[in-house]
């Protein structure tokens, strides 16, 4: 049609970008999984050591930081172990 530009809609059409007050209104609810749940647990909520997240971000910017492979592969194993463990549970 001559006139009207490409992609424009009558402002017949046109719908409102803001969400209603209905819509606005609604909350979300959350449920976790008893995996994730165990898991936070286990961690502790969530918590941490600012002062040493701090220190290893020091560490790392100065060169520092060394990881100590035995550790890691440890961890690894470990939760490898575990996660075996859960699955032949479940199953």
């Amino acid at each position: 049609m001559p006139g009207l530009a490409v992609g424009s809609a009558p402002a017949s059409t046109a719908k409102p970008l803001e969400a209603s007050t209905a819509t606005r209104s609604q909350t979300a609810t959350v449920h976790m999984s008893g995996q994730l749940q165990q898991l936070s647990r286990q961690v502790g909520g969530g918590s941490f050591d600012a002062q040493k997240v701090q220190s290893i971000k020091e560490a790392i910017a100065e060169g520092r930081f060394q990881v100590d492979s035995s550790k890691v592969a440890d961890g690894l194993l470990s939760t490898v172990k575990d996660l075996i463990r859960s699955n032949s549970r479940s199953a």
